[in-house]
């Protein structure tokens, strides 16, 4: 994590007036619960790819207020001595429990469960929505990227067109999550491990007297990584011939060539044309890496296309999420502690019914065929027995009337996993490879149905019977009659 995500001050104002509001109301030890998820599955699709937890996790355990905020913060002349003196001393003291990142999760279903003083479960709302509402966008991006080019490897190129230095760093760890191969970007490379990848750029070719001289001096500093960008001037009269000269130089060195870049111009085309030059000069193995704003769609038509590209160089349209630029997730408050025997189950009412929460502290559980096939998730009470000997009926959370009833021969997995308990870290994050890894295996299991980016199927979320009976109980207590 970068130092500027290690500032507590890294949060939206009313945070901290919130904050100071329930000290100063005698709600300093009052125990919550929230819930993080979201609503809206980017571009249509079928699923998201969960990211961004082992940053949240990082967070929370440096998190505290340097003399220098609390100093920053006193001049403001919004907070009382007490709320600042707290603060001085604040840290997380509460329970997470969160799925693991590189797990397939739908809209609605509980991601990411804090239990905390209420100071303290408001108080990360902002930077944990930063978090994970990005880094799961961009795994989303890259798996639906991954998806689109098969087997063909990917790498991101996005790194000068991300939000900023952090938003990049982020980006490419997502984007790694969620299957891409490799990346440009050096410090991701180093921080996480990701495989590095990268060719010259067309500055390179221009600062020599011709093209041909541009890939001589390349190959001869690069003899075992010489990969050559074509299209400075005519990829087809130009650039691919000498790339070819070159790559027969290199040969009679005891080298070969990696291949060639194609950055613009019509990509199936070009792919074409160049594959037949390089197979009938003799460099069957050379590959054709291709650039220039490609997504998963574009890869998709030139798929049908039958371009003969080997690597997809993908840039803008996957670091900065273009076509779906924010994820909406959210937190919010589910129960309360009010000294009863358990916590207080709470819900937030709307006319619009995707609005709605569900109410009280839950777990995820996902329901597997005996095929290993992911067939619906449930969302259970937390203290639910989940049934295992006998076939059961599950609710749709918005239409109750919409049943599905799964049979005793499924399997269940519950998804969550402790993070924090009293503040103690009791998680270790796996390595980014680990994570990736996990992605590719969870995807394996989801049906080709839920991944094709027109009309995907809708994967059954359901509520419990038990979950459904108190959501329903408290719409009608906080039911208001509109005028006649």
């Amino acid at each position: 994590m970068t130092v500027r995500l290690q500032q507590a001050l890294l949060t939206d104002l009313y945070q901290l007036t919130m904050v100071g509001g329930y000290i100063q109301a005698g709600k300093k030890d009052q125990r919550a619960n929230f819930d993080y998820f979201f609503r809206t599955v980017p571009d249509k699709g079928g699923y998201c790819i969960l990211a961004g937890l082992a940053d949240v996790v990082e967070y929370i355990q440096h998190l505290h207020f340097r003399e220098e905020d609390i100093a920053y913060l006193r001049e403001l002349g919004i907070f009382s001595e007490d709320v600042l003196s707290y603060l001085e001393k604040f840290k997380f003291t509460g329970d997470i429990w969160a799925i693991p990142e590189g797990t397939v999760v739908f809209p609605h279903e509980p991601l990411l469960r804090v239990t905390a003083p209420l100071p303290e479960a408001q108080f990360i709302e902002s930077i944990l929505l930063n978090m994970m509402n990005f880094q799961t966008l961009l795994a989303t991006k890259g798996a639906r990227i991954r998806w689109a080019a098969q087997e063909d490897p990917v790498i991101d190129f996005g790194l000068r067109r991300a939000h900023g230095p952090d938003g990049a760093l982020m980006a490419s760890r997502a984007a790694y999550i969620g299957g891409v191969d490799a990346t440009s970007n050096v410090l991701a490379g180093r921080f996480f491990g990701i495989p590095i990848r990268g060719t010259h750029a067309h500055s390179w070719v221009e600062s020599f007297p011709d093209e041909i001289t541009a890939f001589r001096t390349y190959a001869d500093i690069y003899p075992d990584t010489c990969l050559l960008l074509v299209d400075t001037y005519d990829t087809l009269k130009s650039g691919v011939p000498n790339a070819i000269r070159v790559g027969k130089e290199l040969r009679a060195k005891g080298h070969e060539i990696l291949g060639i870049r194609l950055d613009s111009g019509d990509l199936a085309y070009l792919s074409k044309q160049a594959r037949t030059m390089l197979n009938e000069a003799g460099f069957t193995d050379a590959k054709i890496v291709a650039s220039g704003n490609l997504d998963e769609q574009i890869i998709l038509s030139l798929k049908r296309q039958k371009a003969k590209i080997d690597i997809w160089g993908i840039g803008t349209r996957l670091i900065t999420s273009f076509s779906f630029p924010a994820l909406g997730g959210v937190y919010k408050l589910t129960a309360l502690d009010e000294g009863l025997a358990r916590m207080t189950p709470k819900i937030k009412r709307s006319d619009n019914t995707e609005k709605i929460t569900n109410p009280g502290l839950k777990k995820l559980v996902r329901i597997y065929d005996p095929g290993g096939g992911m067939r619906g998730d449930v969302i259970f009470l937390d203290d639910e027995k989940i049934p295992g000997e006998r076939a059961y009926k599950v609710f749709h959370p918005v239409l109750p009337h919409i049943t599905k009833t799964y049979p005793k021969d499924f399997q269940a997995q519950e998804l969550m996993v402790p993070i924090f308990q009293s503040g103690r870290l009791v998680y270790d994050s796996p390595s980014v490879h680990e994570i990736r890894r996990a992605t590719l295996k969870n995807l394996e299991n989801l049906d080709g149905a839920y991944k094709r980016f027109y009309n995907p199927h809708g994967y059954h979320i359901s509520l419990s019977e038990s979950l459904l009976d108190i959501k329903q109980r408290l719409l009608r207590e906080v039911a208001i009659d509109q005028p006649g």
